[in-house]
Formats: structure tokens, sequence, C-alpha cells
């Protein structure tokens, strides 16, 4: 069989060499052969590619190419075993990196993907992995993500939602209530770690928003669903405001304000610091639609926000956190 004709084209040379420079940094020793069949070029063509990135390079101080302005290569390899290996690099090796925190970030985030179903067979992920932890500055962090109910009830949805069949599930609402639920899923967003469904709920007639963590026994039914995303309108906002939300007035870090973006704070005034306690604080107004949602923002901002008024939110988040308490004992 023919071997690949080489690029012809200027343009096609430059980028074949910027493909292969990275390939190689990123191996510390390849054949000639291995190299050329990855791209698919002629042996040859790729040992003319290899002396011509020898002889590449930026100029120095002095705008003159002197020996460590250049790349070089292991030439004994080279020439007596046809293996290629960088023993300098310039330019590249001055891009920016990802620091080892960095890395282990994304390495988490891919991971987190690699457990949902429908990325279980990738071998995309564990490769972008791989190269993330070798291109690091550093050594990433040893990270786990563990797979949760979640993740089935999320494959379930977009199968749902694919399908336009309707789902049925037990919901754990913001009262530690639970009731059977039948809606229309008409989309899936995420903030931060939490994931939401949201669609036409048949039991309120109306547009709802449900945490993924509080369904469960979710099923997909043969019913085909009434309203699809087109027909109802859903804004960018997770949680919408409403003519029966209720107002209540807290006091929040200063620091921690950027959490309450999907409440719409309204700043009422900013507070003086009681001794001892770090930072400032400012008092807002929020709307919710009933007092129990305050037990989910008072746990995920816990010892940034105080509850002020009215009393019955109070009253409400104090029972919450006795009941908690009373637990321990």
């Amino acid at each position: 069989m023919a071997e690949p004709q080489a690029p012809k084209l200027a343009g096609d040379k430059v980028a074949f060499l910027l493909s292969l420079v990275p390939y190689l940094m990123d191996r510390d020793r390849v054949t000639v052969a291995e190299a050329a069949a990855h791209f698919g070029v002629p042996q040859e063509r790729l040992r003319e590619a290899v002396r011509l990135i020898s002889v590449s390079g930026i100029p120095g101080e002095t705008a003159t190419y002197q020996h460590g302005d250049l790349f070089d290569i292991a030439w004994d390899d080279f020439e007596e075993h046809d293996e290629i290996v960088l023993t300098h690099n310039v330019a590249i090796d001055e891009s920016p990196r990802f620091s080892g925190r960095e890395a282990a970030a994304l390495i988490a985030g891919l991971n987190y993907l690699a457990a949902l179903p429908e990325h279980s067979d990738s071998a995309a992920g564990s490769t972008l992995m791989s190269k993330l932890a070798r291109g690091a500055s550093a050594s990433p962090t040893q990270l786990a993500v563990e797979v949760s109910q979640t993740n089935a009830t999320l494959a379930l949805i977009r199968e749902s939602v694919a399908a336009g069949v309707q789902l049925e599930f037990d919901y754990l609402n913001a009262r530690g209530g639970r009731e059977t639920r039948r809606v229309d899923p008409l989309r899936i967003d995420a903030v931060d770690a939490d994931w939401y469904l949201r669609g036409w709920c048949h039991s309120r007639e109306a547009k709802r928003t449900f945490r993924l963590d509080h369904i469960s026994n979710a099923t997909a039914t043969t019913d085909a669903i009434t309203r699809r995303a087109d027909d109802v309108s859903l804004s960018d906002r997770l949680f919408e405001a409403s003519s029966n939300d209720l107002v209540v007035t807290i006091d929040v870090a200063s620091a921690a304000m950027s959490l309450l973006t999907e409440y719409e704070p309204e700043r009422v005034a900013a507070l003086a610091s009681e001794p001892g306690e770090p930072g400032s604080r400012v008092r807002v107004m929020i709307r919710v639609s009933h007092y129990h949602g305050l037990k989910r923002l008072v746990t995920s901002m816990n010892g940034a926000v105080t509850v002020v008024s009215p009393a019955l939110a109070r009253q409400t988040v104090k029972d919450w956190a006795d009941a908690a308490v009373s637990r321990y004992s």
C-alpha cells in the first residue's frame, strides 16, 4: 500500500509543524514510524520536519539565533535508532500552564461528567484528563468523585425529554412532606453542584422547578407531554419572581452577596461590623415562594446569613434548626 502523500501547500506544512512540536513535547521518546503513523504522513516527510524543527526557534536578546534559542534533539538517537527525543524546547515552553490545583479542578469536573451514564464509555475524557495531568506545572491533587443516585435520575429525565413523555415521581418539598407529581419535563439546569428539572407540573397546573436530589421513584410514563419548551416561557433565571412571593429581610456577609443572585436581592443598608466579627455585612430584602425555602439558603450559607424579619420567617428557620439539633441529643 502506498504511503500517504505529504502536504504540498505552505500552510499545510506550517500546520503540520505546529501540531508536531506539541506532540513531541508531550512524549519523552517516540519512533519516526509511530509519529508518521499518528499524523498519516510518509516517514521521510516526518524526518524532514524534525530536521526543520532543530533549526527553528526564537531570536534572543541579540536579535540573532544562538544555540539556546533553537530547538535541539538527541541526534544519536535520531540518526542511529530512528527515535525522536527533544532535548531543548523554546517558545512553546514559555506558554502559561495550569497549576496543580487548576488541573485537579478540571480533572474533577471531567471525572464527574464521566460518571454520568451518557458519558460512561467515552474515551475522550480519559485522554483529556491524562493530558491535563502531564501538562500541569505541578502534579494535580488526587481527587475522587462520588457517583450518586442523582445521576440515574438525570439520565432518565434526559431520556424523557428526548422522547417527549411525561415523568411521574415522588417529591420531597421544602416543608418536608412527600407528594407524587406528574410533570412534562422541559429543561435541566445546574447551579453549582445542584441539578434542577424545569417543567410543567400537572398537579399544580403551572411551571415548577424541582431539585433532582429531592426526587425519588422517578418513572417515565407512556403519556406524551402536553406542553413543550416552545409553549412555555422559561426564563434563563432558575427562580422567577411571582406576585405571591414573600419578602424577607436578611443580613448577609458582603463577601457572600454574589451567592444571592438568584434571589434578586434589594439592598437596604450597609451594617457596621460587630466587635470581633470579621468582614462587613449588608441588610437586603429577598423574595421567596414560602418561608420553608429559607432553610436551604441558611444551610448553604452557614454563618454568613441571618434572617431578620418577618417574625414568622425567623421562627420557621429557628424551629428547623432546633429540630436538627435535637437529633444529636
